[in-house]
C-alpha cells in the first residue's frame, strides 16, 4: 500500500469542500514512487492531485480542469508544492495534447475522476441541481450551450433520447412532452421550474429517496457537457501517452461510465467482451495495450461509504500499460457515448452494426 507523506506543505487548498472518494485505493493502484510525473485529468478541489504529491516526493503533477473556478481555486496548492504541480485549464478528453503543450510527450500515471463534484452541485448559481434553485446552466466550462438552450431549443424527439440514454429516465417521452409543453408559455430558465415540470410527469418513489427531477437534470449535464463522449477520448488519450508499466485509475460513478470503462479495458487487455446490445459491433482485436491491476471494480469500503454517502456508487478500475503499440481508437466504445441516432455512423467504421 502507498504511504502518503504528511510534509508536503499545502497552503490554503488544506480544506478541500470536496471529499475525492477511494482515495488511498486510488493511490496505491497507481503505485508512484519515485520521480515521476501524474496526470490528474481532474482536479476539482485537488484531492487525488494533493494525494499523489504526498505518496513521494518524486512525484510530479500536471493537473486539468475545464472549470475555472477549479483552476482559480488550486492556486494555493500550486504555490505550496514548490514547482511540482502544474494546473492548466482544458478538458481531459485532450490530455495528450495538454501534455505536449508542457513540453512533454509520456506520463507514468493518470487518474481521472468522472462526473460532476460536489462543488459544483452545492453552488446554486451553476444550475446543475434543484436542491436550490438557480439558473438552469450546467456549463462546467461557463461556455458553449447551456442546459437552457438544450431545454427550450431541442426537438422533443431529441430531448427524450438524451433523458432516456444519458439520464436512464424510464418516462422520458413523458417528461420531453411536458418541457415542450411548458416552453410554449415562456422559456424554462431555473432549475426550480424544470424539477416542478419533471415531477408533475414522474412521481416520486419514497422508498428509493431519489427525486423525480433527479435522472433528467443528469441527462442534461451530461448532454450539455459531452461527459461521455470527454470520458471516451480521455481513455484513448491515456492509452497513447502512458510509458509501458504507467497506470491508469478512473473512477466512475455511475453505470454509464462504469460501462465504456469496462468495455475499454476489457477490449485493449485481450478479455473483449462479447457482443451485447450496449456494445453493438466488435472492432478487430488489437494488441494487448493494458493488463489489469484491479479484478474487477474496487468499491467503497462501509466505513467510507458512512463518512462521505457520494462514495456509495463509487467505481474504482485501473490498469497497466504495456510495451504493446497504440492501436486506433475503438469505434464501438465511442459508440457507447453516442445517442442512438449517431452509433450507426461510428461502428460501421469498426465493420458493420449488429442489429
Amino acid at each position: 500500500m502507498t504511504v502518503l507523506h504528511d510534509d508536503l506543505p499545502v497552503g490554503p487548498a488544506a480544506a478541500p469542500p470536496h471529499i475525492p472518494v477511494l482515495l488511498t485505493e486510488v493511490v496505491a493502484s497507481l503505485a508512484l514512487t519515485g520521480a515521476s510525473l501524474a496526470v490528474d485529468g481532474t482536479f476539482g478541489a485537488g484531492g487525488y492531485t494533493r494525494a499523489m504529491l504526498q505518496a513521494d516526493p518524486g512525484v510530479h503533477v500536471l493537473a486539468i480542469d475545464r472549470d475555472p473556478n477549479a483552476i482559480a481555486g488550486g492556486a494555493g496548492l500550486v504555490a505550496a508544492s514548490e514547482g511540482r504541480l502544474t494546473l492548466v485549464p482544458g478538458r481531459f478528453g485532450t490530455l495528450d495534447a495538454l501534455l505536449r503543450e508542457q513540453g512533454t510527450e509520456t506520463a507514468d500515471a493518470v487518474v481521472l475522476d468522472i462526473g460532476v463534484s460536489s462543488m459544483q452541485i452545492d453552488q446554486a448559481d451553476r444550475g446543475f441541481s434543484f436542491r436550490n434553485d438557480g439558473p438552469l446552466d450546467m456549463r462546467m466550462e461557463r461556455a458553449g450551450q447551456s442546459a437552457a438552450d438544450l431545454v427550450n431549443g431541442a426537438e422533443e424527439a431529441t430531448l427524450a433520447d438524451i433523458i432516456y440514454h444519458y439520464g436512464e429516465e424510464r418516462r422520458s417521452r413523458a417528461v420531453a412532452r411536458a418541457i415542450i409543453e411548458a416552453r410554449r408559455k415562456g422559456p424554462i430558465e431555473t432549475t426550480a421550474a424544470l424539477a416542478e415540470i419533471v415531477s408533475s410527469v414522474v412521481w416520486a418513489d419514497p422508498a428509493s429517496g431519489i427525486h423525480p427531477a433527479t435522472r433528467t437534470f443528469q441527462g442534461l449535464r451530461i448532454a450539455v457537457n459531452d461527459e461521455l463522449g470527454e470520458l471516451v477520448q480521455a481513455l484513448h488519450a491515456a492509452e497513447r501517452i502512458l510509458r509501458p508499466g504507467g497506470r491508469l485509475a478512473v473512477v466512475t460513478f455511475h453505470s454509464l461510465e462504469d460501462r465504456i470503462v469496462k468495455q475499454f479495458f476489457s477490449a485493449r487487455s485481450g478479455r473483449a467482451a462479447q457482443a451485447s446490445r450496449h456494445l453493438p459491433s466488435a472492432d478487430a482485436p488489437t494488441p494487448r495495450s493494458f493488463t489489469m491491476v484491479t479484478k474487477g471494480p474496487v468499491t467503497a469500503s462501509d466505513s467510507e461509504i458512512h463518512a462521505n454517502p457520494r462514495s456509495r456508487s463509487a467505481k474504482l478500475r485501473a490498469a497497466e500499460r504495456t510495451m504493446a503499440p497504440v492501436a486506433p481508437p475503438l469505434a464501438a466504445i465511442e459508440a457507447l457515448a453516442a445517442l442512438p441516432a449517431q452509433r450507426g455512423h461510428l461502428v460501421s467504421k469498426s465493420g458493420g452494426v449488429r442489429r
